[in-house]
């Protein structure tokens, strides 16, 4: 049986526990349930608990006008989701195998981004030049410009880049990396959750690619999440890019689980 509610308070006392039993598969869920904890907008939005034999074992969410979220949770409690009044959806993220089964359950097809999640294994730090450092006020507008690129180019609606920059400036999420004391990429590190962060996202401008600095700005963020936030760090990557794949592979991450975003039409 589905549960819902507006009130995020209500939603974290009944869904957090069981987001909590497994943080890495449940990275999402639970850094945006932090974010909003700390002051990201999510006005409109709609939570929900799904209860099978008295236990809580699924969860899912929307901030509209944002996707539909899964936890990772049984097909079956997917399937059931897809049949209560949950408005328009215009797209899903999830486990690839529930957002699957919730497409067939509506009767929906759309465009599928596959994407893979890694968690960190042994860190190795590439030898690239340049240095990491922690992303001050003064970066305020690139990091604002570099937010928008990101989600412009992967096709994602990442909320409003000056409210996101301005968040995650105050609480030290973005690093970048910088040669001869130029920034030339961005990595963002999530609040720390259950023991878990997540990297993301990750951008380098395009005239600054192939050089290696995606690499060391992920490895210098992800060093400094285990120094400062968690024990597991974690990542998505987009299956369609091999080279990202291979990069992150590289400096130590290793595939956990396949997901998906699902975009049925407009901005998700």
């Amino acid at each position: 049986m589905w549960t819902f509610t507006a009130d995020v308070a209500e939603y974290a006392a009944a869904a957090e526990p069981f987001l909590l039993a497994d943080p890495v598969r449940n990275t999402v869920p639970l850094t945006v349930l932090a974010d909003i904890h700390e002051g990201m907008p999510a006005q409109g939005a709609v939570f929900g608990w799904w209860t099978s034999g008295g236990e809580v074992r699924g969860a899912a969410f929307r901030t509209p006008p944002r996707a539909l979220v899964l936890a990772d949770m049984p097909v079956e409690a997917g399937i059931s989701l897809m049949r209560e009044k949950i408005g328009d959806v215009p797209a899903i993220v999830g486990p690839r195998r529930l957002a699957e089964a919730a497409c067939e359950a509506l009767g929906r097809s759309g465009d599928v981004r596959a994407e893979r999640l890694y968690r960190l294994g042994g860190l190795t730090v590439p030898g690239t030049p340049g240095r990491g450092r922690v992303a001050t006020a003064a970066d305020f507008p690139l990091t604002v410009a570099w937010l928008e690129a990101f989600g412009a180019e992967v096709g994602m609606d990442s909320g409003d880049p000056v409210e996101a920059a301005t968040r995650r400036l105050a609480r030290g999420d973005l690093v970048v990396w910088e040669e001869d004391g130029v920034p030339v990429s961005m990595a963002g590190v999530s609040p720390g959750v259950g023991g878990m962060c997540r990297i993301g996202p990750v951008y380098t401008p395009p005239a600054c690619r192939r050089r290696g600095y995606g690499s060391a700005v992920t490895a210098f963020a992800s060093r400094r999440a285990l120094d400062e936030r968690c024990d597991e760090v974690v990542l998505f990557t987009d299956l369609a890019n091999p080279t990202s794949n291979a990069v992150y592979q590289a400096i130590g991450y290793e595939p956990v689980a396949d997901y998906a975003h699902v975009r049925f039409g407009g901005s998700a």
